[in-house]
């Protein structure tokens, strides 16, 4: 894991000078907002060493590396899931390499469903917590001390500093955010009803098929998080939907407009 890591951020600093601040994993329908980033370098997944390439419609599969609201970021514009056929250790390899390349706050989207019975399709929920229902852990098996503890805490998996940072920006911006908790299953089946009956009961707010192996990985690396959630579906009504990959995409894209500016707006007041 360490050569691996050594070799990816060796490629990615002859193809770009640059050391970015901030991490941005941009889910299904959210890459919009690297066009809000001014580019400084677009490095193909294809093209780097030991990464995996993403086999998901919506995503483009590229490092951006640039600026936005005066900060240095890299976005990955595309990541990768556990349905996809990927390791735990595939799925975060980019926060690694990441983290190896100087960040100091990773910020994460997805789509997710929604469970809870006072959200709506197009509501963007602040994560404030999750759950790990994917059945395994991307820490599972020897632990490489250089990359953090054997065994990480997590009592703040979400920065508390950014979640409230998020809502000040959102109430100036006249944006209404949602919060919760989000639940991490495999996929890449939709929920069944029971199913999302069950994760509500649990406690979760809203289910997806990311992000949690990531912030786990991110926070075993001493990484503070920030994460958004676009509701793209409800479940667990009396009503069953039936949603469709498209449907979440378009409904993705819908939002989109509003989580690039809460987005931008914070990383234009995060001091380090």
């Amino acid at each position: 894991m360490l050569q691996k890591i050594k070799e990816t951020t060796g490629y990615i600093r002859q193809c770009v000078n640059f050391e970015p601040e901030i991490g941005i994993i941009l889910g299904t329908g959210l890459g919009n907002l690297a066009n809000d980033i001014e580019v400084v370098k677009t490095v193909a997944y294809k093209d780097i060493p030991n990464f995996p390439v993403s086999t998901v419609q919506g995503h483009k599969g590229q490092l951006v590396f640039g600026y936005l609201g005066g900060k240095k970021v890299v976005a990955m514009q595309g990541r990768f899931h556990y349905y996809e056929g990927y390791t735990m250790q595939q799925v975060t390899f980019p926060v690694r390499v990441m983290n190896a390349l100087g960040i100091k706050l990773l910020i994460v989207s997805n789509a997710s469903g929604g469970m809870n019975p006072t959200f709506k399709v197009g509501d963007i929920m602040v994560i404030t917590d999750h759950i790990n229902h994917f059945g395994t852990n991307p820490l599972i098996g020897p632990n490489i001390d250089e990359l953090g503890p054997r065994f990480p805490e997590m009592s703040e998996p979400y920065d508390r500093r950014y979640i409230k940072l998020a809502f000040e920006v959102a109430e100036e911006c006249n944006i209404h955010l949602q919060k919760g908790v989000y639940i991490g299953v495999t996929g890449p089946t939709f929920e069944t009803p029971a199913e999302y009956r069950f994760f509500h009961i649990a406690g979760a707010d809203a289910v997806g098929m990311s992000t949690v192996p990531e912030v786990i990985v991110a926070r075993h690396s001493g990484l503070p998080v920030f994460a958004l959630s676009v509701i793209t579906d409800l479940g667990g009504g009396p009503v069953a939907e039936k949603p469709t990959h498209e449907e979440v995409q378009q409904a993705a894209n819908a939002a989109e407009p509003r989580m690039t500016l809460v987005i931008k707006k914070m990383v234009e007041r995060i001091k380090f």
